[in-house]
């Protein structure tokens, strides 16, 4: 069985790796361009290429796969089934209908709850218990093929963006190599996605991580969490970007004013909210480290009594 993969980000790599160690034969791996990053804007590779040059996999980066001549190349690595993982690409219907098992897609979340571009954030966000993994057909719609197969896991109250994507990644990999060879076999019938309960997570944008201080401490602590790493939840302090690191609400303390700066017993400070109190666990000023509440307080006493912007 000739496997074409495609994917981009860190979450893709444990998939692609999984294949490989099972002895799957990879006949090429799709990624996105490469892409300029840091101060200097030299081109980065991502992860998924990272990897494939790791495993000595052929490399194929299109700028698009709507181009006859890249559905052409694509054809003729002759694959019999492609599997996507967070490819960053909606695919043409031409390329669905190029391999004879279809297009399988890992997607971190219990379709169809949370399609579209964030679901891990989603989840955070909307509060949700469990998240998890579906494998699913690809059609041309947005994440609403039929799905083969699902697991989840629970959302734990320390859990980022980032720490529940690593643990999605990987039983997203072992989901993968159950379901792949049963569906080759004809043991997996599709499972169309209930219309009614579903939802969509759109694209997050910098401008997403503004705190504001009017909404409940909860809401603003799944939004921290959310954020981590990108785009980050960040407010203003003597001109300058505070990030707000890690935080928690306090239960059972009374509201302090909404964005007012409140010092702790334990030494550390909250900001009140919309309705209670965040603790501000760690923060980072603009062009200064990392660091904890306490270790900030001391440095910027007058930090107390202020009231931050929303």
């Amino acid at each position: 069985m000739k496997i074409v993969f495609m994917g981009t980000p860190q979450f893709a790599v444990p998939a692609l790796r999984h294949l490989v160690l099972n002895d799957y034969d990879i006949a090429a791996v799709y990624t996105r361009p490469d892409k300029p990053s840091g101060r200097g804007r030299q081109l980065a590779f991502s992860p998924v290429k990272q990897a494939a040059l790791e495993l000595g996999l052929p490399l194929v980066q299109p700028y698009s796969l709507r181009k006859e001549e890249a559905v052409a190349e694509l054809a003729s690595f002759e694959p019999d089934v492609i599997v996507v993982a967070a490819y960053g690409r909606i695919l043409p219907q031409p390329v669905l209908e190029l391999p004879e098992y279809g297009c399988i897609n890992i997607h971190p979340s219990l379709l169809p709850r949370h399609r579209g571009a964030s679901p891990v954030a989603g989840a955070i966000l909307a509060g949700d218990e469990f998240s998890g993994v579906s494998i699913m057909l690809l059609d041309e719609g947005l994440d609403t093929g039929p799905v083969l197969s699902r697991a989840r896991i629970p959302v734990m109250d320390g859990d980022t963006a980032g720490s529940l994507t690593a643990r999605l990644s990987i039983i997203a990999a072992h989901l993968l190599l159950d379901v792949l060879p049963d569906w080759v076999k004809g043991r997996v019938k599709p499972r169309p996605q209930d219309e009614a309960i579903a939802t969509c997570s759109g694209t997050i944008g910098k401008e997403d991580g503004q705190i504001d201080w009017r909404q409940p401490a909860v809401e603003i602590w799944r939004r921290v969490r959310a954020y981590n790493p990108w785009p980050g939840s960040y407010t203003r302090w003597l001109g300058k970007t505070l990030k707000i690191l890690e935080a928690i609400p306090l239960p059972g303390v009374e509201d302090a004013g909404v964005g007012r700066v409140v010092a702790l017993p334990e030494g550390g400070f909250g900001v009140g909210s919309g309705a209670g109190v965040l603790e501000v666990l760690s923060v980072q000023l603009e062009g200064k480290r990392a660091m904890t509440a306490e270790e900030f307080i001391r440095g910027q006493r007058h930090l107390v009594g202020e009231t931050l912007p929303s």
